[in-house]
């Protein structure tokens, strides 16, 4: 893939609402009137006070626009020969035995990639016929995302996000520290001074979790503030001011795509057992790499009480395997094929055991479903089990502070 282009549609024509919303009037009329009481204008009168309004350009709020603003462009991507993506409706392909061009659409955001340049200049005139668009050449900002151009290929960033977020929470005069959190702190649902101001802690727990998007080494850490959203305390609101101290000694840090040409597909899954001191419910870890390249990682709370350490990390295999599954399929529509069994690298062997024994023993039959499922990817092929040592288990980043 050689190119990467960003369209951002700006406006629509005029026949594009209406003629999708024509059979909706009467909800739509409803709609305008009773939601946002749309009124026309004071000295303006109508002979027709009933109608529905016409709209030239798509209106925000409501409830309908954006389905239909994804129908219509997907109507106009079908007319081009584009199909939709079956694991990711956000992404159309067009795909022969010589070319491939990948569409990735949020909302009225578009990017275009492959390795056909005369079918991206093609497609471009062709959305720009039936849309207003506009080209805004190379991309280098989506989505909140930096994207940077390096010699070894590309860097996401969230540096621009990350320094806002600093001086809205004025930390100018706050020290660096080298951890997210405070190793040493238990923080509990109980303990503590009710903070003062709830809607602050859950506006900044909310943008470091955005932040964990380009941010993998904060992810635990935000899932750990993420359970005090309810009722914080001031233990939880300084705590998540630690975070920001951590972000302070190096705002910059982002992901690198790189350009090596090696696509296989390895994960690694950890698990903190019994993590959680209100609970008891342990912490679930996983990362993925797609070459040299992190692709997805993940840092989450048990939904159930894991009864022994073996179990907490088979729990962890179980969701990043279902993860492999849906990558798998994904990367085949996106022509990377070729790559199972993929890797999978745990640091208990007695997860493995429980993977690759057919036999259900009296300490494994409340687990039987997770069981099944990894033991049948397994059978499958689509992974192989390995066991690593714990210095070497790159998701342990995500269960400890």
């Amino acid at each position: 893939m050689t190119t990467i282009r960003t369209l951002m549609v700006v406006a629509v024509k005029n026949h594009w609402s209406l003629h999708q919303l024509d059979v909706n009037n009467a909800f739509l009329h409803r709609d305008l009137h009773e939601d946002i009481c749309m009124k026309l204008p004071q000295g303006l009168t109508s002979s027709l006070p009933n109608a529905a309004y016409k709209l030239r350009k798509s209106l925000y709020g409501l409830k309908q626009a954006s389905r239909q603003w994804y129908a219509m462009l997907a109507e106009v991507l079908y007319s081009r020969g584009y199909k939709h993506s079956e694991n990711d409706y956000s992404i159309f392909h067009k795909k022969s035995s010589t070319s491939a061009v990948f569409v990735a659409v949020y909302v009225d955001d578009i990017l275009l990639t492959g390795n056909d340049d005369h079918e991206i200049a093609e497609l471009k005139a062709y959305l720009d016929s039936a849309f207003k668009v506009k080209d805004l050449g190379f991309v280098n900002y989506f989505l909140g995302l930096e994207v940077l151009n390096s010699s070894k290929g590309l860097i996401l960033t969230q540096r621009k996000f990350t320094l806002d977020l600093l001086k809205e929470f004025d930390c100018g005069a706050l020290s660096g520290v080298i951890t997210p959190l405070d190793c040493t702190l238990k923080l509990k649902a109980d303990e503590g001074d009710p903070y003062s101001d709830p809607t602050r802690y859950r506006q900044l727990v909310g943008k470091l979790n955005f932040l964990t998007h380009t941010r993998p080494d904060i992810a635990f850490s935000v899932q750990h503030l993420s359970q005090f959203m309810q009722a914080p305390r001031v233990p939880h609101y300084q705590a998540s001011l630690h975070v920001l101290r951590y972000l302070k000694t190096q705002p910059t840090l982002g992901i690198l795509l790189h350009n090596d040409p090696s696509l296989s597909l390895l994960a690694y899954c950890d698990a903190n057992w019994a993590a959680c001191s209100h609970t008891r419910r342990s912490v679930t870890s996983y990362v993925v790499f797609l070459g040299h390249t992190l692709l997805s990682w993940k840092s989450k709370k048990q939904q159930t009480v894991s009864l022994s350490s073996a179990e907490a990390e088979y729990r962890s295999m179980r969701r990043v395997v279902a993860k492999l599954a849906w990558l798998s399929t994904l990367l085949h529509e996106l022509t990377v094929d070729n790559i199972t069994p993929i890797p999978l690298k745990c640091d208990s062997k007695a997860a493995i055991y429980i993977a690759k024994n057919p036999v259900f023993h009296e300490r494994t039959k409340h687990i039987d479903l997770d069981c099944h499922f990894v033991r049948q990817k397994l059978m499958d092929g689509l992974v192989s089990l390995t066991h690593v040592h714990t210095t070497s288990q790159l998701a342990d980043i995500m269960t400890k502070p």
